[in-house]
């Protein structure tokens, strides 16, 4: 029998628009050694790892008519090296050149003939540096078969995974037409209530799918469903998108994050304010300065709501993966003035929010096998495409890394930035993974309705700085 799509992962491709590709990806910057790095050591590495995860030499095949969801087959004419590029950077190789590169290559849509990911080899960067690119789609990574194609690349190790020979492989022949549509019918009396369930006219505003999320953890959060109940406020940050983005890359100091909360979590809650919630007061922080400098009306009762997937243990800890990623809906309080109350206020929120439940702490997070942070970030995003695009401004996904060094071959890994896609009628996402003392923003924005993402960028910088000095605006 065929592996088929699930309901949810075969939305993801029935809703994909050309101005919403249903995919997210990862820049990750490299210091070369000293003999370098180039294109066929990453093929190496590829080929040596992707053996253990068939998804990424599979394609998706339609049923004939429609009348089952999709199945997975393998690809009889897997070519390794349509799916992973080279491409360089013109002198001076900047990083507002890199975010050029990124903003073009990030929104188109994956091949749907092909196995559904793509990473690219960006050279010329200053300082002879080097990026690594990513795309997966969201029906690839459920965090059970298949994980984002960035998790296979980097190791704790330095030059694991070079010379290794790769795993040999052949490709199961492909079912015809008539076979799948016999699988189908088999499907169809097996499981007759799973068969009509094709969501072709969307997911009926499934924040269902968040809810679900929760109750596997054995809690349905009322806060939750509370804040979600209403629509999300008017906001800049809501438009009609399209095809074209731009990518601004934020890097700031972990240590300023900690710093912050050490002298601001004080008090009867001071153990719950956690350095998400200060990562959360400094985003609000931003969009404050943001919608100042744009001339919007901001006052006391201004908020941005923001959708920020949380990591929850379900009924096995050890799954981590799958479907493990609630909703939490947060108003982000851009109306308060003074910074530290808006960290306080923020704080509250979230603990209302996961009281009860068994959200998994930041050094769990850190600790996962392999590098889990795109995986993360991808399962928010899925969680974030199902809900209703009305209930929520912004989604914010930050999910934290390992604080030692990662390697692709002997490269070590600097710094990685996360790409959030956009989902309609959502001009912003904002994406963040900590590593190494670092934390990383990605912020991926509609190009007509936001060209002054920059601005943001550098609003998050001043928010954060802000925070650390302890004055209030």
């Amino acid at each position: 029998m065929s592996d088929r799509l699930t309901s949810l992962d075969a939305s993801f491709l029935y809703l994909e628009e050309s101005t919403t590709a249903m995919h997210v990806g990862s820049v990750m910057v490299f210091q070369p050694p000293r003999e370098g790095f180039d294109y066929d050591q990453l093929v190496g590495i590829i080929e040596s790892r992707i053996g253990a995860i068939p998804r990424f030499r599979q394609k998706v095949r339609d049923v004939p008519g429609r009348i089952a969801n999709p199945v997975w087959v393998d690809d009889e004419g897997f070519d390794m090296s349509y799916h992973v590029r080279r491409a360089g950077l013109p002198r001076p190789g900047s990083e507002e050149q890199l975010q050029d590169f990124v903003a073009r290559v990030q929104p188109r849509k994956l091949d749907r003939t092909r196995p559904l990911w793509e990473v690219y080899l960006v050279e010329g960067l200053q300082d002879g540096r080097f990026a690594i690119v990513t795309k997966t789609h969201y029906s690839l990574i459920d965090g059970v078969n298949a994980l984002d194609i960035a998790h296979v690349i980097v190791d704790a190790v330095k030059g694991e995974g070079e010379g290794l020979e790769p795993v040999p492989w052949e490709p199961s022949r492909a079912p015809s037409s008539a076979e799948l549509l016999t699988e189908a019918v088999v499907d169809a009396v097996r499981r007759p209530t799973q068969v009509v369930d094709l969501v072709r006219g969307g997911l009926n505003d499934v924040l269902n799918v968040g809810l679900r999320a929760a109750e596997s953890a054995g809690t349905l959060l009322s806060a939750v469903a509370r804040t979600a109940a209403r629509p999300a406020p008017d906001s800049p940050l809501n438009a009609e998108v399209g095809t074209a983005r731009r990518w601004v890359m934020v890097s700031t100091d972990l240590d300023d994050y900690r710093t912050v909360r050490g002298r601001l979590a004080r008090g009867a809650y001071a153990e719950d304010v956690t350095i998400n919630d200060v990562v959360l007061a400094t985003i609000a922080g931003g969009l404050r300065t943001w919608l100042l400098g744009r001339g919007e009306a901001v006052s006391g009762p201004t908020v941005v709501r923001a959708m920020v997937p949380v990591s929850i243990y379900g009924d096995d800890p050890a799954g981590m993966y799958a479907n493990q990623v609630m909703a939490c809906v947060v108003n982000l309080p851009v109306g308060e003035p003074g910074a530290s109350m808006r960290l306080h206020q923020i704080a509250f929120a979230m603990r209302q929010q996961m009281e009860g439940g068994q959200a998994v702490g930041a050094s769990s997070l850190a600790n996962l096998a392999g590098f889990a942070p795109p995986t993360l970030h991808a399962l928010g995003a899925r969680l974030g495409s199902a809900m209703s695009r009305r209930l929520y401004n912004v989604m914010i996904t930050n999910v934290p890394g390992p604080q030692s060094p990662l390697y692709a071959g002997d490269a070590k890994m600097l710094s990685t930035f996360p790409v959030m896609p956009l989902a309609k009628g959502q001009a912003l996402s904002i994406g963040i993974t900590s590593y190494d003392g670092g934390v990383y923003y990605g912020l991926n924005a509609d190009r007509e309705a936001m060209p002054d993402v920059d601005d943001l960028g550098s609003s998050i910088l001043e928010s954060l700085a802000e925070l650390t000095s302890g004055r209030e605006s």
